[in-house]
């Protein structure tokens, strides 16, 4: 159990100065709109951290916002090595796990989900809840 909660705080850490790295350091045009770090899971031996990242303001299923994810995860695969290196000057530990990133398409498909439910329910009559109220 103490080992899953210093892989957390490890984990929280290595979020939240990340985050800051990314938005002060990072100037790449091909990262656009606001990236924002969602999870971040340490490995037990602190050699990795699996980032997931989501950049706000793209849509689920555009072609062109597929591209800019992929160039967005190109960029930062490859600032790993700078943002593991201020990372390590931020966090002091032993070891400073290698940086690996990932998209996370969770907040994008349950905006998606949302617009198709939206869809199935607008030819709905409405629900006649006063109605039900005074039986």
């Amino acid at each position: 159990m103490a080992g899953s909660q210093r892989l957390k705080r490890m984990g929280d850490s290595v979020q939240r100065e990340l985050s800051e790295l990314i938005r002060q350091e990072l100037k790449d045009p091909r990262l656009g709109g606001l990236v924002t770090i969602s999870a971040v899971k340490v490995s037990p031996d602190l050699g990795y951290a699996e980032v997931y990242v989501t950049v706000m303001g793209r849509e689920l299923g555009d072609e062109q916002s597929e591209a800019a994810n992929k160039d967005t995860l190109e960029v930062l695969n490859k600032a790993s090595g700078f943002l593991r290196h201020e990372l390590s000057r931020r966090i002091k530990t032993r070891v400073t796990p290698r940086l690996r990133f990932h998209y996370d398409k969770t907040n994008a498909y349950g905006n998606y989900m949302f617009g198709l439910i939206a869809e199935a329910v607008k030819d709905l009559p409405p629900a006649d809840d006063a109605k039900k109220d005074d039986e």
